[in-house]
């Protein structure tokens, strides 16, 4: 059975999943959230996470972890999930997801072990030392189109960047006009395009859809992730995200990418780290 979704937005349409058994789950991976031809790694980590909400028991994803085995392609694809443990106020399971190639055979190309929990229920006490970052308004930031000030597009020719209202710090953003700072940085506003507004499932695809922070660093070319660990921390509020990216230590053809992303009440929604590949090329 396929399961509900928003409709109205592409997001929830491209990540639907439809049950043909228990545990067993039909999807279609999108072209429209590509980087090249490679399927955006937060893309499918909403996906998997739509097929663990329908087979755990809790709502909302806590704890995801990813190890991106394989580049996925779109097309056809299967997802199988596992209930590990069931308990009164949170619930574990696994998930793999495969792509089949020209002999029928399985490739396998993702595969995740997730904590699901009710971030409605959690208690509202908060001691952190976490501030949101510092983000000129959204009107001074750069866009993939021109920004209403004037300023340059950011160039790209990934398909998922038509699906996201990105406005990236220009202080993160030389690497778009030739001029990457070297640091490890990347901040900016984010949403969706057709204005969906953002929950704890697409907070998954948040944390890994701004551009690698490797551009910034003078590196170009393809950064793919070969392991991603998402914490979901609230439900966010309405309203456009801010998410800061950094990366202190390229060694070896591997860097790291720490993620923040609070929400319009300045509120930290969600935390990530990722181990990426980097082509060492400037």
């Amino acid at each position: 059975m396929a399961l509900a979704t928003h409709r109205t937005s592409e997001f929830d349409r491209d990540t639907a999943v439809t049950r043909r058994a228990p545990g067993v789950y039909d999807a279609h991976l999108s072209a429209g959230w590509t980087i090249i031809q490679a399927v955006n790694g937060g893309y499918l980590l909403a996906l998997m996470g739509r097929a663990l909400g329908d087979a755990l028991p809790h709502p909302d994803p806590m704890s995801v972890t990813a190890h991106y085995l394989t580049a996925s392609v779109p097309g056809p694809a299967v997802i199988r999930t596992e209930v590990v443990r069931t308990g009164r106020t949170m619930s574990t399971g696994t998930a793999t997801l495969v792509q089949f190639a020209e002999d029928g055979s399985e490739v396998e190309r993702l595969r995740v072990l997730a904590a699901y929990g009710d971030l409605g229920a959690l208690p509202d006490d908060v001691r952190t030392t976490a501030k949101p970052p510092a983000i000129p308004p959204y009107e001074h930031c750069l866009g993939t189109d021109s920004a209403p000030d004037g300023r340059p597009a950011i160039p790209g020719s990934t398909a998922i960047a038509e699906r996201l209202a990105l406005r990236l710090d220009p202080a993160t953003a030389g690497w778009a006009v030739g001029a990457p700072s070297g640091k490890g940085e990347m901040r900016a506003w984010f949403g969706l395009a057709d204005g969906r507004e953002p929950d704890p499932l697409s907070l998954l695809l948040t944390v890994d859809a701004l551009p690698p922070t490797a551009f910034e660093m003078g590196l170009s070319g393809w950064v793919p992730t070969v392991e991603l660990t998402a914490h979901i921390r609230r439900r966010p509020a309405p309203g456009p995200l801010r998410v800061a990216i950094t990366t202190r230590n390229l060694a070896g053809g591997f860097l790291e990418e720490d993620a923040e992303v609070w929400d319009s009440g300045d509120r930290l929604v969600a935390q990530s780290r990722q181990l990426a590949r980097a082509v060492l090329q400037g």
